[in-house]
């Protein structure tokens, strides 16, 4: 990169002829993410309204391209970590990200887990040491009186502000799980997110099998690791008149979850009339082979 092609492309960015402004932008597409911190030193010194939307526009596009590419590294690679699917997701709304402050405090759960761990202890003994350490002594909690904020759905924020929804505080759950090798899974319930015990260890990713008789109970991530049984998601289903399905009681993929930590903020945008936030989503949606 040529610091005196990026401060040409800069000085152009004012300019009335809007075929001249698309020819910058696209030239700035192209130069990457790299001229971001040009771009950022330009917002904070011009005072022209159409520098500060133009460059808004660039950062942003190339942020939604960021994230594309490291979702899409994501699905292709066999490390299928949920945390790091999350993360590569909150690229579209915080490009940086301070990931190693996470996966730090990530491991400091795990560890508090492990201490307490013994080969003896029964599938409920585990599940009563991972809720006190994750909502007792890390302090994670529901964000009950706004479920549905976007900051929600971006696990940064959720590490940073120790409240999430119920699909990014399991997502959290989870992964302290997979870690310890303890058989817990995501299951995709309509308009919630809980997980399911097992009786066994299973390595999946599109092709989950498991039968209703291997989920010994359920996990309810939102209500502080709150343990329940299948009857509870049949009064559930029945209170929202909807027909039971399979996919409703047993563990889905971990690139399902994503895919569903993706389209549920969609819908959030979507009812707050976000037209271009959907439009964005949906693209993003499109890598996903579902």
């Amino acid at each position: 990169m040529h610091p005196n092609e990026i401060k040409a492309l800069l000085n152009l960015l004012d300019d009335p002829d809007e075929n001249i402004y698309h020819e910058v932008r696209n030239r700035f597409l192209e130069l990457g993410n790299e001229v971001i911190p040009y771009l950022e030193n330009l917002w904070e010194t011009s005072y022209e309204p159409i520098i500060q939307e133009r460059v808004e526009s660039i950062i942003h596009e190339l942020q939604i391209r960021q994230t594309k590419k490291k979702l899409k590294d994501w699905l292709e690679s066999s490390d299928k970590s949920l945390v790091k699917g999350a993360l590569a997701f909150a690229n579209y709304q915080y490009p940086d990200i301070e990931e190693d402050e996470i996966f730090k405090t990530l491991q400091a759960i795990t560890k508090d887990v492990w201490v307490e761990l013994n080969p003896n202890q029964t599938a409920l003994e585990k599940v009563k040491i991972i809720n006190h350490i994750l909502f007792n002594t890390y302090k994670f909690s529901s964000d009950k009186k706004d479920i549905y904020n976007p900051k929600n759905f971006f696990i940064n924020k959720v590490f940073e502000l120790k409240k999430g929804n119920p699909i990014t505080l399991g997502i959290i759950y989870l992964e302290i799980c997979s870690r310890l090798n303890i058989p817990v899974y995501g299951v995709n319930l309509p308009r919630h997110f809980v997980l399911a015990y097992t009786n066994r260890q299973q390595l999946f990713e599109d092709k989950p099998e498991f039968t209703q008789e291997d989920i010994l109970f359920y996990i309810n991530p939102f209500f502080r690791g709150f343990v329940f049984q299948k009857e509870e998601i049949d009064k559930y289903l029945k209170q929202l008149n909807i027909e039971p399905k399979p996919e409703y009681y047993l563990p889905c993929s971990n690139t399902t979850i994503i895919y569903t930590l993706i389209d549920e903020l969609k819908n959030v945008y979507d009812k707050m009339g976000e037209k271009e936030k959907v439009e964005e989503l949906n693209d993003i949606l499109a890598l996903f082979n579902l």
